[in-house]
């Protein structure tokens, strides 16, 4: 694998794993399997059956639950945890066989990458959920499905255009973040209720009266 199509599987399993994790690693597998690409060899392991079955059962959870408002910010919320470093193990594998300097650097930018996309999409969609009708969520999901696929396909076969519209979306994410903090505040809420530390306090005592002097 050349420079270029490295560079571009690189980044595009990193920015593609912040918006849907599983569909990036179902992809990968099933056109490494069926011969279209080779992966590298510390990404072999995504044309396993049990990865694909896996990966494959979690996109399926994931097409339903991203399509529920509200349950979509949830999903989000919970896959903060999985999308980023998932984006950096996968973006350190593409480059496992130039060296180990370049894998923790790839997987440093994979994992910053992953986090923009991702934010991005958590941002975008508690920001949708103000609205009440579900139609808009619907539109953002399939837009993010095509999205996904569309991406990996550019980068294994157009890297050069893939790395061209990666360079627009960074620059575009500067842009947008400020922007789209108000949904990631409240993504983050979502995480700290999770896990209490949203849970409210129990009110404390009023004062005792003052006491009574006798004269």
């Amino acid at each position: 694998m050349d420079p270029i199509h490295m560079i571009a599987l690189t980044m595009g399993a990193a920015w593609a794993s912040g918006i849907n994790l599983y569909a990036t690693v179902f992809m990968l597998g099933i056109l490494n399997t069926t011969g279209h690409i080779t992966l590298p060899a510390d990404l072999q392991i995504l044309s396993d059956p049990l990865v694909l079955i896996a990966a494959g059962l979690m996109y399926c959870v994931e097409f339903f639950a991203d399509k529920i408002p509200g349950v979509d910010s949830g999903w989000d919320a919970l896959h903060t945890f999985l999308r980023i470093p998932a984006g950096a193990v996968l973006a350190a594998g593409a480059v496992g066989d130039v060296g180990p300097a370049a894998q923790l650097a790839a997987g440093l930018v994979g994992g910053s990458l992953a986090a923009t996309s991702h934010a991005a999409k958590a941002g975008s969609r508690a920001m949708i959920n103000m609205s009440p009708e579900p139609f808009t969520n619907w539109a953002a999901s399939f837009s993010e499905d095509f999205a996904v696929i569309g991406g990996i396909w550019a980068a294994l076969y157009h890297p050069w255009v893939f790395l061209v519209g990666l360079v627009i979306f960074i620059l575009s994410m500067i842009w947008l973040l400020p922007k789209l903090w108000r949904g990631i505040r409240k993504l983050l809420s979502a995480i700290g209720r999770l896990f209490g530390a949203g849970t409210p306090q129990p009110p404390s005592p009023p004062p005792p009266p003052p006491p009574i002097s006798s004269s």
